[in-house]
């Protein structure tokens, strides 16, 4: 059964409502009418089935029958934070991601990222990269958004390491295997660095080891930066998590 997302303020304790465009495609498509059970989720980690009691081209009203954690999402929480590129490479970058099942995203300008731009064009993107997020999440079927911070940066992304346990950076110069990286007993929290097209400079790795992150490499082959993204977490997630 496909899975809906609806923001907890259209969720009460026995009832929840589904508009604009996934209410035209539960009546127009699905052609789901009152009685059909529909799966949804808040969002924030837990998973809903609901009645259909009322059925319209732009609002569908559910009674909730039943209301459970999640069972989808990842036991790591993985912040990946991705030295910004072209508009579409980030577009592609957030919709894998979510789909790996990453906590947080932090996009970041660094010495060989694209020009920052305006303020208008940058909230257009955070806007975009949301969007695309909440609707990633219906398609993998997970239960919780992926939280999408502002850009920053890089010197403020190497101060959120001291709230991590596991502190990671791909950088194509490093000469050590992932195979290096161990679990921590008992921890958990995950920090990855993943740089832009030309990837990270030698200074601004030294700060960054500086910050507590340790570099590894992805092999002997050097990946474009939005496969490296893509790459790096799922193996992170493959050591770490639950891939």
């Amino acid at each position: 059964m496909q899975k809906f997302f609806i923001p907890q303020n259209q969720i009460t304790q026995n009832q929840a409502e589904i508009q604009g465009q996934d209410a035209r495609h539960i009546h127009r498509v699905l052609r789901l009418a009152k009685g059909d059970m529909v799966n949804f989720t808040d969002g924030q980690g837990t998973d809903f089935t609901g009645r259909i009691s009322d059925a319209e081209s732009d609002q569908v009203c559910l009674e909730i029958i039943k209301t459970q954690v999640s069972r989808s999402e990842s036991p790591l929480p993985f912040t990946v934070c991705t030295g910004m590129l072209k508009h579409q490479k980030m577009d592609e970058i957030i919709k894998g991601l979510t789909q790996i099942g990453i906590t947080q995203w932090v996009p970041f300008f660094c010495e060989r990222s694209i020009p920052f731009p305006d303020a208008k064009a940058l909230a257009r993107r955070m806007k975009r990269w949301q969007t695309i997020a909440a609707e990633t999440i219906k398609q993998c079927r997970r239960s919780r958004l992926v939280t999408i911070t502002s850009p920053k940066t890089f010197g403020e992304v190497l101060e959120l390491a001291t709230d991590f346990d596991h502190c990671i950076a791909f950088w194509e110069k490093s000469r050590h295997p992932l195979s290096l990286l161990y679990p921590l007993e008992g921890a958990k929290r995950t920090i990855l660095l993943t740089g832009p097209e030309g990837g990270f400079s030698d200074a601004e790795m030294e700060k960054a080891s500086a910050s507590g992150f340790v570099s590894y490499s992805l092999g002997p082959r050097i990946l474009r930066a939005e496969t490296a993204a893509l790459c790096g977490a799922a193996l992170i997630q493959h050591r770490l998590g639950d891939m």
